[in-house]
């Protein structure tokens, strides 16, 4: 089996959310043994270290609530620039985090590639947030709260947020595993084709049928897909190191099963990790479960995790 190309690029952003911590983020995916992992299941890796943004100037919005506006315009402009790099040269980059958002720069510029290839992009959002305000209608000014927005070319970031170069189609996003989710983003995206599968539903259907349609889509357009995996998609209690928990989430083997599903589909071209917040984390066993989630997607089996029998 000829081996995949993969890069790690290091994004300790951390001025989209209020908690600090998401900026040890890339440095403890890496003690967690990302890269041996990657390597493992096949893979040639290359680690390019850690991005940081470029200079930035005030900016002002007339949303007071609005955190560190020019710092994450400033990342965005970066992170674009660096995602479509690193896919340009590399079959899977897999983008360390940092808040969520990151992927306000990482999906712009892996659809940016996507675009120059003629394939459609898709985007695969595990998260219990939809992250679906844009400038004026967040009240907590929490940044990492806005890129599917963005991404998916919604009002609200003109003047502000780089000018897409090319937009996600809104029917090419699917949100798995969300259950928080406020007034402003129900009524926002009820007027869009976004696939919203919440935890209810998830609950009457599991994972498998929607997400296996969802798969299905992606290869009949022949797509590249994007996946972008934040820690509170999983239950707090397997994965407390974030700063938004919300109780309800993904199980230790459901997670399993949505990473096995995508490595058997092979349809994954990039990889978000988000939001792991090491200063929260109970020795290490977030950072842990999440490399294990990407050693799932590369091909790991449950079999490989067993115990060796001898006698």
């Amino acid at each position: 089996m000829a081996q995949k190309s993969c890069c790690i690029v290091g994004i300790p952003i951390q001025c989209g959310t209020h908690v600090n911590g998401c900026v040890m983020g890339p440095d403890s995916f890496r003690t967690a043994n990302l890269a041996g992992v990657l390597t493992e299941q096949g893979a040639s890796v290359f680690d390019l270290g850690n991005l940081e943004p470029g200079s930035h100037e005030p900016l002002e919005h007339e949303n007071s609530n609005i955190r560190h506006l020019s710092e994450i315009v400033a990342w965005t402009k970066a992170i674009e620039a660096a995602a479509y790099e690193a896919i340009s040269s590399y079959e899977l980059p897999v983008f360390v985090g940092g808040d969520h958002s990151l992927s306000a720069g990482t999906v712009p510029g892996v659809t940016r590639h996507a675009q120059e290839n003629n394939k459609e992009q898709f985007v695969l959002w595990l998260d219990a947030h939809p992250d679906f305000h844009n400038l004026t209608s967040t009240d907590s000014g929490n940044l990492h709260g806005t890129p599917v927005a963005y991404f998916s070319g919604q009002a609200g970031f003109d003047g502000y947020y780089p000018p897409l170069k090319h937009k996600v189609a809104e029917q090419n996003i699917c949100m798995m595993g969300v259950r928080s989710i406020d007034a402003a983003e129900h009524s926002a995206l009820a007027e869009t084709n976004i696939q919203v599968l919440d935890m209810r539903y998830i609950d009457d259907h599991g994972f498998a049928d929607p997400l296996g349609e969802f798969l299905q889509r992606v290869e009949k357009a022949n797509g590249a897909l994007h996946v972008s995996l934040d820690v509170d998609f999983l239950e707090p209690e397997i994965a407390p190191a974030v700063g938004t928990t919300v109780a309800g989430g993904a199980t230790f083997r459901e997670a399993h099963h949505v990473m096995e599903m995508l490595h058997e589909s092979g349809l994954v071209t990039s990889l978000d990790l988000v939001e792991l917040n090491p200063f929260l984390d109970d020795r290490g066993k977030t950072a842990t479960l999440m490399v294990d989630l990407v050693a799932s997607l590369m091909g790991r089996k449950i079999l490989h995790r067993l115990p060796r029998r001898y006698g």
